[in-house]
C-alpha cells in the first residue's frame, strides 16, 4: 500500500477511540497507553476504519487496504483485544474497541505470548486516577446511561418482594439461560496488583462470560471455557466473599457478570472515591433497615463496598441512598435480618438491549454521529458527522430524545 503513515498517527488514533461508546480525553498518558498497545499500521488502519459494526469486505472497501495485509491486521488486532470480531449473520463483524469496556479490560485479561503487563497496569492506573479526564467526561454531567448495572442478589430481597424480580435482573437465570461459559482474570484486580494496591484475597479469575461474546473470549485466549456447575459456583463464592455482581445494562443480550470487590473494582472506585454514582447503574432494589430488630452491630457499613452505608444517630445504619446501587452486599452479612433489599419507589431504566443501550450512551455523550455517518474516508459523511453531531449536542434536543416521552420513537425509528 502506497500511503504513508502521519507521525501523527497516534492523536489520530485517540480522536477516534474518543469519538466511540465511551470519551476518552487527550493527554500523555494517553498518548503512552496507544504507542505502548498500538504499532503505527494498527493506528492508521484503525483510522480509517468505520466507525460502527462492519464486515471484511466493508472494511476492504473503506480502508483500501490489500486483503491479506488487512486480514492478518485484524487477527493481530483481535488477538489483543484492540478489536472485537463476533460471529453475526453467517460471518465475522469487526467493531473497534472502546476504552471501556474493551481496551482496558482486553489488555489486562490476556495470557498469551510476551506481555509487558505491569507497564500497562501502571499506564491505565495513571490515566484513569485522573478522575476528571475519564469519569468527569463520562459522568461528570449527569449521564445516566452506562455499560453497566448492579444485579441484585436474590437471598437479599425481602420475600415479600421477591416473587417480582425479573429474570433479567436474576444472575441465576442469566446463566441458566445459555449452555457455553467463560472465566478470566478480572482486569482491575490484575491491575491493582501490578500496582501494589490489591488489598483483598479474592482470586483473580472471576470475570464471567456467556452468550455470544464467549466465543471470542476463548479463541483469543481472554478467558477459558467453563462448565455450568465452574460458573454457578464462581459465582457462589462471591457471595461467600461479598462481591458485587455487575452486568449488561441492558434486559437482553447479556453477556458477562463482573464479581467486584470494592478495593479493585474501578467501576465502584468511580462511586466511593471519585463521586460518579452513575458509573453503575443501580438494580431496581435499594437497601432498608428494620430499626426494630436491628441489633447495631456496624457488620452492614464495614460490608458495603461504596461506603454508602453509615452509622446514625440512634444507632442504626444510615442509607445513603443517592449512591446505594441495591446490590445486596450489606444484606447479606446481616445477622439479624433486619437489613434487606425492597423496591425502590420508581423503576429504573435499564435499556432492552445492546443496540439501545449504545445507542443512549453515544448520544448522552455527543458521538452518535459517528455512528450514523461511519465512513472516515467521505466528506459526505464528516460534513453530516459535523452538522448532526452539532445538532444533536443543543442541551434541548438531548434532553428531549433522552425523555420518557420521545425515547422509545426515537430508538423505534433508529432501528428500523
Amino acid at each position: 500500500m502506497g500511503h504513508m503513515v502521519g507521525k501523527d498517527i497516534y492523536r489520530k488514533l485517540g480522536r477516534k477511540i474518543d469519538g466511540l461508546t465511551a470519551r476518552t480525553p487527550w493527554n500523555e498518558t494517553f498518548h503512552a497507553i496507544l504507542k505502548e498497545l498500538y504499532t503505527t499500521q494498527e493506528a492508521d488502519l484503525l483510522v480509517r476504519m468505520p466507525y460502527g459494526m462492519s464486515d471484511f469486505e466493508k472494511i476492504r472497501r473503506i480502508t483500501k487496504y490489500e486483503p491479506t495485509k488487512l486480514r492478518n491486521l485484524l487477527d493481530g488486532l483481535c488477538s489483543k483485544g484492540l478489536v472485537m470480531d463476533i460471529w453475526m449473520l453467517g460471518g465475522y463483524r469487526y467493531m473497534i474497541s472502546p476504552l471501556i469496556i474493551g481496551i482496558f479490560e482486553f489488555t489486562m485479561m490476556r495470557t498469551r505470548g510476551e506481555l509487558n503487563t505491569k507497564e500497562w497496569a501502571r499506564l491505565f492506573h495513571e490515566y484513569l486516577q485522573d478522575h476528571k479526564t475519564f469519569y468527569g467526561s463520562n459522568f461528570g454531567h449527569r449521564e445516566t446511561i452506562s455499560p453497566l448495572r448492579a444485579l441484585p442478589y436474590e437471598d437479599a430481597i425481602d420475600e415479600s418482594e421477591y416473587v417480582e424480580i425479573l429474570d433479567y435482573e436474576k444472575a441465576s437465570t442469566l446463566i441458566d439461560g445459555h449452555d457455553k461459559f467463560a472465566i478470566g482474570i478480572c482486569s482491575c484486580r490484575h491491575e491493582k496488583m501490578h500496582i501494589g494496591q490489591k488489598s483483598c484475597n479474592v482470586p483473580l479469575e472471576t470475570c464471567s462470560t456467556f452468550g455470544p461474546s464467549t466465543d471470542y473470549m476463548i479463541r483469543h485466549g481472554f478467558a477459558k471455557e467453563v462448565s455450568k456447575t465452574e460458573m454457578l459456583q464462581n459465582l457462589a463464592r462471591s457471595k461467600e466473599l461479598g462481591l458485587v455482581l455487575s452486568a449488561d445494562n441492558s434486559k437482553k443480550d447479556i453477556g458477562f457478570i463482573c464479581h467486584c470487590c470494592g478495593c479493585c473494582c474501578n467501576v465502584l472506585l468511580g462511586i466511593s472515591r471519585f463521586g460518579y454514582p452513575n458509573i453503575l447503574v443501580t438494580s431496581n432494589y435499594i437497601a432498608r433497615c428494620d430499626d426494630d430488630i436491628c441489633t447495631e452491630c456496624g457488620t452492614c457499613v464495614e460490608s458495603c463496598p461504596i461506603n454508602a452505608i453509615s452509622n446514625g444517630d440512634n444507632g442504626n445504619p444510615r442509607v445513603d441512598e443517592s449512591i446505594c446501587v441495591g446490590c445486596g452486599v450489606c444484606a447479606l452479612s446481616c445477622t439479624s435480618e433486619a437489613l434487606k433489599l425492597t423496591r425502590r419507589q420508581q423503576r429504573v431504566f435499564h435499556p432492552q438491549d445492546i443496540f439501545e443501550r449504545v445507542i443512549l450512551q453515544c448520544l448522552e455523550r455527543g458521538t452518535l454521529q459517528n455512528l450514523l455517518f461511519e465512513d472516515p474516508q467521505r466528506l459526505s459523511h464528516k460534513f453530516m458527522r459535523g452538522f448532526v453531531g452539532g445538532f444533536l449536542k443543543l442541551p434541548p434536543v438531548k434532553k428531549a430524545l433522552m425523555s420518557d416521552r420521545l425515547r422509545s420513537s426515537f430508538l423505534h425509528t433508529l432501528r428500523k
